[in-house]
């Protein structure tokens, strides 16, 4: 029943109230004149376990409601199987029901309390004023866990900020350090002339274009340098024989992160700018990154992609915590920041596999796959190895003549990335198993065993091998390979439904003691936040991404592209995007901290150690995968 109205009195201390809504978002951030206008309104409303505090049956909401203590659950009827279930808890600090007072509506579930609880209450000309007035509580009323995403993201920016000192933003525009007037030539120029015209404008580059201004080629000091140690020509020779032909590209509204990334997985430090048509419009270089300080970015990779020898390789290991610090002060969001590592983890990958070829060639051509995380493009500090090898068997050798060669190969390489500090897999996932250095053929027959074969061992793999990606070697016959396991997939509805009912046994930690489910295998009152807290959001993904035919493998690309085929409903797409991105910024934030104390790297996080707001908002993303997961149970009736 509804609390009776002697459950109601007006709270007497002004000032208790405030200091009370200062520890909680949004009201953290509002000014003081704007908290004492909500505790001069408020009323303290009592409600005994059990009491149904709203309920979609009394009409547009009135009321705006604070937990003062206790806790408030939302309860909706199940037509399937005729229960009712739990869809989310409210407690200490939290607001409700937004969505219904904006909307000037009634709500949508029935408001419960679990247990004796207080609620502080304005009514609705309180919460309008509130709503007209202050921008901060505006901003969160109409945006949610957005605007909560938007402070925890500053907070780290800020104090990462206080010991680099500030730059300009990660999504700066190429058009704002493009060269408005690049220099070009024709392919016919001589060297001589071409050098001569770029130490005239004192620039260390000049791309060749055809006659629509189209960028055929670039020549750079470096190439000239080449050109003269390695005797590649006379002076004279025309730019375009020795030019670094079809230059890669960015359009002037790419912003200032793809370039340090293209700069750094390709260790080039100039990149062409062109509009709409592809005509050439700029031309971005280190220099120009140096005024954003990414630099640093860059000229780590090409260290690591040019070093000489496997020490150097484990010494810079360390930069890349360094460079992480650094990402996060200069804004880069988790989503770059986790792109960021994988790049440098992919070029370290790539040099080991470069000099040990120079070592012991084993004289197959072959192509390095990488699955699970960081074949998402999604690894953290925290990574072990998930690799493997996939070859074209010659003419007149078998598959088991490659492997007997390749295998010594792969297990030298997979201890050498164990001293990179990329462990060693536990599940022995690696290239060095025999069972994961295969042929196409072999591939593909395996890939058909696991698709047919939906055996228990199978599905999990199947957050494996179902997320994968070509680091080193020919892209083609992955990409061959890959597009004939999506076909099977889209056309198996078996596995698919095997696959959501194996995604659904990660859930999110939510519903238990203080409203955290404890990790049953870490340290007390610890949850994990890759397994309990990214998982829900990868695994149901990747299900409706492969059910779709979306090739990518990174979780919040295939978001995008689940929306843009309108799998995903665009707000609810965005939602599940800040949601999964904030979990991953609590992480990536935690090893850094681990870092810093010392201590061994683990995804495991006590939430008492967290500040309020930080409480909030991942209980608030953990609700965002518990309706993902809705989504994927009413997909597929499970």
């Amino acid at each position: 029943m509804v609390a009776a109205s002697t459950d109601t009195q007006r709270p007497q201390n002004t000032r208790a109230i405030m200091m009370f809504l200062r520890e909680h978002a949004p009201f953290s951030s509002m000014d003081d004149t704007h908290l004492a206008h909500f505790a001069e309104h408020a009323s303290l409303r009592f409600y005994a376990d059990n009491d149904i505090v709203l309920s979609p049956e009394e009409g547009p909401v009135r009321r705006f409601y604070v937990v003062k203590q206790g806790r408030i659950r939302g309860e909706r009827h199940n037509e399937k199987d005729g229960k009712t279930d739990t869809t989310f808890e409210i407690t200490q600090g939290e607001c409700f029901p937004l969505a219904a007072l904006v909307g000037e509506r009634p709500t949508r579930t029935l408001h419960r309390a679990a247990g004796d609880t207080f609620c502080l209450s304005i009514e609705h000309d309180a919460f309008v004023t509130l709503l007209s007035e202050s921008d901060p509580f505006r901003d969160f009323c109409l945006r949610g866990v957005s605007s909560l995403l938007d402070q925890v993201n500053q907070r780290i920016q800020s104090g990462a900020m206080a010991s680099i000192g500030s730059s300009n933003s990660l999504d700066t525009p190429l058009e704002r350090y493009a060269l408005r007037n690049p220099i070009v030539c024709s392919p016919d120029l001589p060297v001589r002339k071409a050098v001569a015209r770029m130490h005239e404008n004192n620039v260390g580059s000049i791309v060749i274009t055809d006659d629509k201004r189209h960028p055929t080629g670039i020549f750079t000091l470096r190439d000239l340098r080449t050109m003269v140690a390695e005797e590649k020509g006379p002076l004279d020779t025309p730019v375009g024989q020795v030019m670094t032909k079809n230059p890669i590209y960015l359009t002037s509204h790419a912003d200032a992160f793809e370039a340090a990334m293209l700069m750094a997985e390709h260790h080039f430090a100039h990149l062409c700018v062109v509009d709409e048509e592809h005509r050439l419009i700029g031309v971005v270089s280190e220099r120009d990154l140096f005024s954003l300080q990414r630099v640093d970015l860059v000229n780590l990779a090409r260290t690591i992609g040019t070093a000489s020898h496997l020490r150097t390789l484990v010494s810079l290991r360390s930069d890349v915590s360094r460079l992480v610090d650094a990402m996060l002060a200069h804004g880069a969001d988790s989503g770059q920041v986790v792109k960021i590592i994988t790049t440098l983890n992919d070029v370290t990958v790539r040099r080991v596999l470069e000099l040990n070829i120079k070592k012991n060639d084993p004289g197959i051509p072959f192509t390095w796959l990488t699955f699970g995380s960081e074949g998402r493009q999604e690894q953290t500090l925290l990574t072990d190895q998930d690799n493997g090898i996939l070859f074209e068997t010659p003419d007149g050798m078998t598959d088991d003549q490659v492997r007997e060669r390749l295998l010594p190969f792969a297990e030298t390489v997979n201890r050498e990335l164990a001293e990179c500090g990329f462990t060693l897999c536990k599940g022995n996932i690696m290239a060095s198993n025999p069972k994961l250095c295969l042929s196409g053929r072999e591939w593909d027959d395996w890939f058909i065993r696991f698709i047919d074969a939906s055996t228990p061992q199978n599905l999990v793999y199947s957050s494996i091998f179902l997320d994968m990606r070509a680091v080193f070697g020919p892209t083609e016959p992955l990409e061959n390979l890959y597009g004939k396991v999506l076909a099977r997939i889209q056309k198996n509805a078996l596995f698919q439904k095997m696959l959501a009912g194996n995604a659904m046994n990660r859930r999110p930690p939510l519903t238990m003691f203080r409203n955290f489910r404890y990790a049953p295998d870490g340290k007390k009152h610890t949850i994990d936040l890759k397994r309990q807290g990214l998982a829900p959001f990868v695994e149901t993904v990747r299900v409706f991404a492969l059910a779709n035919g979306v090739e990518e493998a990174n979780t919040l690309e295939r978001m995008d592209r689940l929306a843009a085929k309108g799998a995903f409903d665009s707000k609810d797409a965005n939602a599940w995007k800040e949601a999964y991105s904030l979990i991953q910024a609590i992480r990536m934030r935690a090893h850094q901290e681990m870092l810093d104390r010392g201590e061994p790297l683990s995804n495991y996080i006590n939430p008492d150690d967290l500040n309020p707001l930080d409480r909030r908002i991942l209980r608030e993303s953990f609700r965002q995968a518990q309706r993902l997961q809705q989504k994927l149970e009413v997909t597929y009736q499970l």
